[in-house]
């Protein structure tokens, strides 16, 4: 396949929404670089530390076909932050390749001022952040908009990833 896809995570993400992609990710073949905002071990919400692969400085979009963003409240707030962030996610959308979020990770897309207009679900906390940067909300376990896909909670990671990797293999 040789599909390389970037997922963005700092400390306080959720555990299952960084690792089940990954894993799923590389089982059907596709290389995954984990690129956080620093070079130490990240600690998931629930305590899982990580290596990051990569830092976001250091990451060119251009390399990826497309990227995950995980949520947890801390990380997805943390990487909206971070205007290396914020450019990697807004040019990969703009070139059509995938950029999935699930839960808090919806804060990352707004920031990025990637949502306007486009159906878009999130984690029911943000709902309101979601529809006053102009989403086309709906509750739904995985909303797709062109090349973005959208999950709500961890209960919706095998249809997220369904959609990811269908999305993939076109």
């Amino acid at each position: 396949m040789g599909k390389k896809i970037a997922i963005l995570a700092t400390d306080g993400y959720e555990d299952l929404e960084l690792h089940y992609p990954r894993i799923r990710l590389n089982e059907a073949g596709y290389e995954t670089e984990v690129i956080s905002l620093h070079r130490r071990e990240i600690k998931g919400k629930w305590g899982y530390p990580f290596k990051p692969d990569k830092l976001i400085r250091e990451a060119n979009p251009n390399d990826y076909d497309g990227v995950i963003i995980p949520g947890g409240t801390i990380n997805s707030d943390h990487l909206r932050r971070d205007r290396d962030v914020l450019n990697f996610v807004r040019k990969i959308n703009d070139e059509g390749r995938l950029v999935a979020a699930i839960c808090h990770a919806g804060w990352v897309l707004i920031s990025a001022r990637i949502v306007s207009n486009r159906k878009a679900t999130s984690y029911f906390a943000i709902k309101d952040d979601m529809l006053n940067a102009g989403a086309l909300f709906e509750d739904s376990s995985v909303v797709i908009d062109k090349n973005l896909i959208t999950s709500r909670t961890p209960n919706d990671l095998p249809d997220f990833m369904k959609s990811i990797l269908t999305f993939l293999e076109d």
